[in-house]
């Protein structure tokens, strides 16, 4: 389990390379016609807007933070990644920074913007099927047979530790805040800024999102242990960012210990949210980055009545067509 220490050596590494992303207020009067489930009264959301990162979302601090943890030798046999796309730039950004080799395996279904992105930034590509559980596993073999060091997109303390200054960050800027909602994929995000949370504040609420789809993380905490999904259901969903079949065992682990809830979003939902946030350029979501608002708007009524609330706008590569489609309609 990371501490406050691990979480603290993370922002100062992570510090000049990763933007420290102001809250952006959204709002009652923006969200138009509030669904049903939505209380009213004096509720207020900020966004936390990690589309403002340099690769466009928070990946780059877990993968900054532990490339630059690695040592003189580790570096110098280079490291290697899966992702769909906001982790693999991540690990691309920090590589090249750090002068270190990089080779990414990325699903065939990842979004063209995110695979150019990510190419543009030096690495090698290795492209592979859908599923997550195949692109890690190529990973691996590659790693044993060149000596790479992998940098999970999830399931690692450095990791976790880098993500969870987004906690840190936030506390920061607003410590009266009730609530804080994140997205869930492979659960990096939301095990470090839970971590950072209640280990700083344990009265705040951390509510974690998850597209129906691919409510995994979900099935796992109710469970008490580890659901995985199949890869042709969670390929379906719209944020594949979030695409992940099963949670980190490290990851699950903090959840376990430091998340009130999570709850689930319909695909229209994520895409209302997404058509919202993007009336504001500094707040434009990809599907991935606008789960967590939509949790707050469309689930509100199953969860304590927080005033003050937090949701993390976790990346905005979206790709232009799908963002002028968004506006337009």
């Amino acid at each position: 389990m990371i501490t406050l220490s691990d979480l603290h050596s993370a922002q100062s590494r992570i510090r000049g390379v990763a933007v420290r992303t102001r809250l952006i207020e959204l709002p009652q009067t923006t969200w138009g016609q509030p669904p049903s489930a939505v209380r009213p009264g004096e509720a207020r959301l900020l966004l936390k807007p990690e589309n403002q990162q340099p690769i466009g979302a928070f990946k780059l601090r877990g993968a900054y933070n532990k490339i630059a943890s690695l040592c003189d030798e580790e570096r110098k046999r280079g490291v290697i990644s899966y992702s769909s796309g906001n982790h693999a730039q991540g690990v691309a950004y920090a590589a090249r920074a750090l002068k270190v080799k990089a080779v990414i395996v990325m699903p065939n279904n990842a979004p063209t913007i995110k695979r150019e992105a990510t190419a543009k930034l030096w690495a090698e590509i290795v492209v592979v099927g859908p599923g997550s559980d195949e692109r890690k596993a190529k990973a691996e073999e590659l790693a044993a047979l060149h000596g790479y060091i992998i940098v999970p997109p999830y399931n690692d303390e450095k990791i976790i530790a880098g993500q969870g200054t987004i906690g840190l960050e936030i506390l920061e800027d607003m410590p009266e805040v009730d609530a804080v909602f994140s997205p869930i994929g492979g659960g990096g995000l939301i095990s470090g800024v839970a971590t950072a949370v209640k280990l700083t504040n344990p009265k705040v609420k951390v509510i974690g999102v998850e597209p129906e789809l691919a409510a995994d993380a979900q099935a796992s905490l109710r469970a008490g242990k580890i659901v995985q999904f199949p890869a042709e259901q969670v390929s379906r969903t719209i944020a594949d960012g979030l695409r992940t079949q099963s949670i980190g065992t490290i990851n699950f682990e903090h959840m376990q210990k430091y998340v009130d809830d999570i709850v689930t979003v319909t695909e229209d939902e994520i895409r209302q949210a997404m058509r919202l946030l993007a009336a504001n350029p500094a707040t434009v979501a990809e599907p991935s980055g606008a789960v967590a608002a939509a949790g707050f708007l469309f689930r509100r009524a199953h969860l304590p009545n927080t005033k003050l609330n937090v949701a993390i706008i976790s990346g905005g590569n979206i790709e232009p067509a799908m963002l002028e489609q968004l506006r337009r309609s």
